[in-house]
């Protein structure tokens, strides 16, 4: 009868122990996991423009504090008036989402008179509306936990802004990866880091501006709420700038503005999606590849955990872990090996 060697038996009881430590504080983290996130996602952004005020001369501290307060002024407080706008506009898009509906109906009766079919009597306008207003307090309210956050997260980018020697360190002294493969995990996730939380939203809200156009010049009722649709639909694979232009559309037909509506489908379909892949090209392609299926798990489980943010940490997040599964392939797994 084999036994186990008491080698064996240690490092099984090393790694039980580690992995229940580890559970046990990431539950705790939790609630905070937005500010760590952010943190290092600031970090990564940021650490190019730390070393070169360091290369100026500046003092560690006041390099810190200054990219720490661009960083509130360009990042926090547009992402909080987006939030806000959101939150105070719940019961506008309500009925905006029923006016939506009741001017689909609308058409929907002129086809009933050829097919000779009910197709509105299945249409629930009130369900809808319900519906909308939940979704919208979800990704909006959720949002708010991220202030709690908020603290925690100026808190750890001070520190890793003026000690990334040590944190660097520390990390090759903990992680139990060689170093090629720690050199691979930092060169990739830089470049996820910034592909995510830099290219991404910066492709929305380029998007966002170029239907916002369109909007004012049609006369689209409340333009800049659906700029923020608009925008945040480009972050979301398969469904993109069409949930702003369609509603859009239909509300206009509604109104009797028929040239309006058409001419809004045509700058939708012509100029706003050929900037699309012309924006994404200029910006993405120069960052890390994401694949589509990738960015839309993450979309579906950041919102869930994060609110807004997780358009953004989601893809991130899934991102990171498949780059991890690879490493730990490379580093443990053997493809020549047969089950």
């Amino acid at each position: 009868m084999n036994k186990l060697r008491p080698a064996l038996v240690r490092q099984i009881f090393v790694l039980l122990l580690i992995l229940f430590l580890g559970i046990l504080i990431f539950r705790e983290l939790v609630p905070y996991l937005t500010g760590i996130l952010g943190a290092i996602t600031l970090y990564v952004l940021m650490a190019g423009w730390m070393e070169k005020l360091l290369q100026k001369g500046w003092k560690p501290s006041i390099a810190a504090s200054l990219l720490m307060l661009g960083s509130f002024i360009g990042i926090l407080i547009p992402v909080s008036g987006i939030i806000i706008m959101l939150t105070s506009k719940i019961g506008k898009a309500v009925n905006n989402s029923e006016m939506v509906v009741s001017a689909l109906k609308d058409q929907l009766q002129h086809l009933e008179e050829y097919v000779g079919y009910d197709i509105t009597s299945a249409i629930d306008t009130s369900a809808i509306s319900s519906w909308v207003s939940t979704s919208l307090q979800n990704l909006a309210g959720g949002t708010f936990n991220v202030f709690v956050a908020i603290g925690l997260m100026y808190f750890m980018l001070y520190f890793m802004l003026i000690n990334r020697e040590q944190m660097k360190k520390a990390l090759i002294d903990y992680i139990p990866l060689g170093k090629a493969n720690l050199s691979t995990i930092a060169k990739e996730s830089n470049l996820l880091v910034k592909s995510n939380a830099l290219g991404i939203p910066l492709v929305a809200f380029v998007q966002g501006l170029i239907a916002l156009i369109g909007y004012l010049i049609l006369g689209v009722p409340d333009p800049f709420f659906w700029f923020a649709i608009t925008a945040i639909g480009s972050m979301i694979p398969f469904i993109g700038t069409a949930i702003g232009i369609v509603p859009t559309t239909i509300l206009l037909f509604a109104d009797g503005q028929n040239w309006q509506a058409i001419a809004l489908v045509i700058y939708g379909v012509v100029v706003v999606g050929s900037t699309d892949n012309l924006i994404r090209i200029m910006i993405l392609d120069r960052l890390a590849k994401v694949h589509t299926l990738i960015t839309l798990v993450g979309v579906i489980v950041g919102v869930q955990i994060f609110g807004f943010i997780g358009l953004i940490f989601g893809p991130l997040m899934v991102s990171l872990f498949l780059l991890i599964l690879k490493i730990y392939k490379k580093e443990y797994g053997n493809e020549n090996d047969r089950l």
